[in-house]
């Protein structure tokens, strides 16, 4: 049974036993919207350098309950690191039993249980507001599947001074997977939070994970997001990380993909009210036949606001890196500043990347740039370093390693920084540096 088979299957089960209420209508109205898109092909102008109709052909099993795996897998994807939360997704689903939060700083339910609370009000306020951004058939499916999702509450005035996990965990031993995750983050007046979202996989069969996150950010608080990909060549990504900038805020976001098959990142950074600062940095260093397309949007609504915007990729084998940013500025938003850039190194002939930088201002007081550019290492700086002892293949690493230590250099959990340094060493094969 094909994946598009399986997806109408589900739904009707799912949505006999799931309810109505507000998560109800939402679902309806999302499969409805999925049924006139369809999955996004290469001839929608936003897919296309990035093909994933092949993978609807094939079997996928969709999960709407979970199967706890052992505890040493769990321990094997955990960090091992202080934290304020550990939450869990096993094959899409949030595990509240096996998640662990600070209670005095953090409301954790599940979008059930949120839709049902006194926490009503935001998610009807703010659950699928990225739908007003992303326009395609793969994120209303993600939309006509919530239930067993997560909701997460910064409250007001916390700091917290250790970071939130976010764990994803796909389970591929037995069939080939196809997961939903969908979380709604909100961080409230004068709270400062960092978020940790790590996708891993056990198994070596393939999945696919069509993953939404929502981002409130409101007056005052600090908020810092990082997604870190690192899975094997059989797991395909399509994720969208949505963050509204509702009151002056500063937001500061990283993406890192190691490793996968297919791979979409998708991330808004919707900047809402007068004065907000947000940052975004990108790095993916891939190779074999990997795939990475990383989409972004950062749409200037108000005036006086700031967004910085850096990506960098390292292609090598097969592999093909995509980037595409848009800068929106609307006409009210006088005085932007917004800027961007992406570099990439191509380190084989069978390497290739596909960049596309846009501007769209409406206003006519600001300050925006973009940049782009490709290219392979630096002969003259290889030749220095060989000169100086080092054979070409330590050489090429080290320079490679400055190359990313510029994005690196932005994560800022510790915890989260080491085990990034061990695992670009590891693909850089930085054995004598």
């Amino acid at each position: 049974m094909s994946l598009i088979e399986t997806i109408q299957n589900k739904y009707n089960e799912f949505s006999a036993v799931a309810g109505n209420g507000l998560l109800g209508n939402m679902r309806a109205k999302a499969f409805e919207h999925y049924n006139k898109l369809g999955i996004p092909t290469s001839k929608n102008e936003e897919w296309k350098y990035t093909r994933i109709t092949p993978l609807t052909n094939k079997n996928f099993e969709l999960h709407t309950t979970a199967v706890l795996p052992s505890k040493e897998v769990l321990n094997d994807i955990r960090l091992q690191a202080e934290c304020a939360a550990e939450l869990f997704f096993i094959n899409g689903v949030f595990v509240k039993e096996i998640s662990s939060f600070d209670k005095d700083a953090l409301v954790v339910l599940s979008l059930n249980e949120a839709a049902e609370s006194e926490y009503k009000n935001y998610v009807q306020q703010h659950l699928n507001q990225s739908s007003k951004y992303m326009k395609d058939g793969l994120h209303a499916l993600n939309a006509a599947f919530v239930a067993n999702g997560l909701f997460v509450l910064v409250k007001k005035n916390k700091a917290l001074q250790k970071p939130v996990f976010i764990y994803h965990l796909t389970d591929t031993n037995n069939d080939n997977v196809f997961v939903q995750p969908r979380t709604l983050f909100v961080v409230e007046e004068n709270a400062q939070v960092q978020l940790i979202e790590l996708y891993k996989n056990n198994g070596l069969q393939e999945s696919f994970t069509n993953e939404v996150i929502e981002i409130v950010v409101q007056q005052n608080a600090r908020f810092e997001y990082y997604k870190v990909q690192d899975e094997n060549e059989n797991c395909h990504h399509v994720g969208t990380t949505h963050v509204q900038q509702v009151g002056k805020c500063f937001t500061h976001c990283v993406t890192i993909t190691l490793n996968g098959g297919t791979v979409r990142n998708n991330i808004n950074m919707i900047l809402e009210a007068p004065n907000n600062e947000g940052h975004l940095y990108g790095l993916y260093i891939i190779n074999g036949k990997t795939h990475v397309d990383n989409h972004s949007i950062v749409d200037n609504i108000e005036p006086n606001c700031f967004s910085n915007e850096f990506y960098k990729g390292i292609m090598d084998g097969n592999s093909t890196g995509v980037f595409n940013g848009k800068i929106f500025v609307r006409q009210d938003a006088q005085k932007t500043n917004a800027y961007q850039s992406n570099k990439n190194i191509l380190m084989s002939d069978t390497a290739s990347v596909n960049a596309k930088p846009q501007l769209e201002i409406f206003a006519d007081d600001v300050k925006c740039s973009h940049g782009c550019t490709v290219g392979q290492l630096d002969e003259d700086a290889l030749f220095y370093l060989r000169a100086r002892g080092l054979d070409e293949k330590q050489a090429k690493a080290f320079l490679l390693h400055a190359f990313a230590a510029d994005i690196l250099e932005q994560v800022k959990p510790e915890a989260l920084h080491t085990y990034l340094e061990k695992k670009i060493d590891e693909r850089l094969n930085v054995d004598a540096l």
